[in-house]
C-alpha cells in the first residue's frame, strides 16, 4: 500500500493528512479536524463527549475511522484516528461550527487538486509555494525551502531502496542527521527555537535550511554509492554525511565569529497572518 503523506492548511491551520494510492482516497486526522472547527482545547475530551451525545456517530465510529500512520508532534509516526471525506462529513454533522460548509469546501478542492497533481506533479510545487507565500514567508526562503523538499524526497526514497522502515527508523534516521550537522538532536533544536507543534524546517533560517539540504544531498549521495543495506548501514552513512554539512558549519562560524544555529523561529520573522493583507505587493 503507496500512501502519501501531506500537511494541509484550511484557514492557515494544519491538517494533517494520507494520500491512499490503493484505495485512491484521502484520509485526514479527526483530531485536527475537531480542533480546526472547534477550537477546543482539550480535543480528546470533546470527541468523547461528541459520540456520547450522538449514539448513532458513536455505533458507526469504528467503521468511520481508520487507524492510519501520521506523523505527532515529535517527529515520530503513530496510528492515528483518521476518516475519508465521506467520514468527515458524518463528523461534521455532530458538530455545531460556523467553519462547517467552508471546511466541506475546502475537503472539496483538496480532492480536486489531487487529481489534478497526478496529471501534472509540477502543481505540487506551486501549491506549496502559494501556501509558504500566504503565511508570509520571503521568495528566497520558499525557494530554499521547496529545494529542501525535494531533497529530501530523493532521501527517503533512498532510504526505501535500502530496506529502512518508514516511521520510527526515518525519524532515527533524521535524528542524526540533524545531530550530525547542528550539534543538535531534533528535540534540542526545537525546545531551543521554543518550537512545540511546529515543522522545525519550517522554521530555520535560510542558512539552517541550506546546511540541512547539504548534510541530506551529502547523505543521499553516500548512500547511493555505498548501497547499505537496512538501517544499521543506513545509520552510518546519516553520519558520514551529515558531517560534512557539520564541518561547513564549523568553518562559516569560525569565519563569521558567531554560531549560525538561530533560536530564531518563524513567528519571530513573519508578519502576523491578519496583517498580511495590508503589506504593499512587491
Amino acid at each position: 500500500m503507496t500512501q502519501k503523506h501531506q500537511i494541509q492548511l484550511f484557514e492557515e491551520k494544519k491538517v494533517r493528512t494520507v494520500w491512499d494510492e490503493e484505495l485512491q482516497e484521502w484520509f485526514f486526522s479527526v483530531a485536527d479536524v475537531v480542533e480546526v472547527l472547534t477550537d477546543s482545547a482539550d480535543v480528546k475530551q470533546y470527541i468523547k463527549k461528541m459520540r456520547k451525545r450522538d449514539p448513532e456517530l458513536d455505533a458507526r465510529w469504528g467503521t468511520i475511522c481508520t487507524p492510519t500512520r501520521m506523523q505527532a508532534t515529535d517527529g515520530k509516526y503513530y496510528n492515528t484516528q483518521a476518516a475519508t471525506m465521506e467520514g468527515v462529513f458524518r463528523i461534521i454533522q455532530s458538530i455545531p461550527s460556523k467553519k462547517a460548509e467552508p471546511f466541506k469546501q475546502w475537503m472539496a478542492e483538496v480532492a480536486a487538486q489531487r487529481i489534478d497533481q497526478m496529471q501534472d506533479p509540477e502543481l505540487n510545487f506551486e501549491q506549496a509555494y502559494a501556501d509558504y507565500r500566504r503565511l508570509g514567508y520571503s521568495d528566497k526562503w520558499i525557494n530554499q525551502r521547496l529545494r529542501s523538499i525535494e531533497v529530501r524526497k530523493e532521501l527517503t526514497d533512498e532510504w526505501d531502496r535500502a530496506g529502512v522502515k518508514e516511521g520510527q527508523q526515518y525519524a532515527s534516521l533524521t535524528d542524526i542527521i540533524t545531530q550530525g550537522w547542528s550539534g543538535k538532536t531534533t528535540r534540542q533544536y526545537k525546545h531551543y527555537k521554543g518550537l512545540k507543534k511546529e515543522n522545525l524546517r519550517d522554521n530555520m533560517t535560510n542558512i539552517e535550511l541550506a546546511l540541512n539540504t547539504l548534510a541530506e544531498a551529502s547523505v543521499t549521495e553516500i548512500s547511493k554509492s555505498k548501497n547499505p543495506k537496512g538501517f544499521r548501514q543506513s545509520a552510518a552513512v546519516a553520519r558520514e554525511g551529515s558531517k560534512i554539512a557539520g564541518d561547513a558549519r564549523k568553518q562559516l562560524e569560525q569565519r563569521v565569529g558567531y554560531s549560525v544555529i538561530s533560536p530564531a523561529k518563524a513567528a519571530d520573522y513573519l508578519p502576523p497572518v491578519e496583517d498580511l493583507d495590508a503589506l504593499p505587493e512587491e
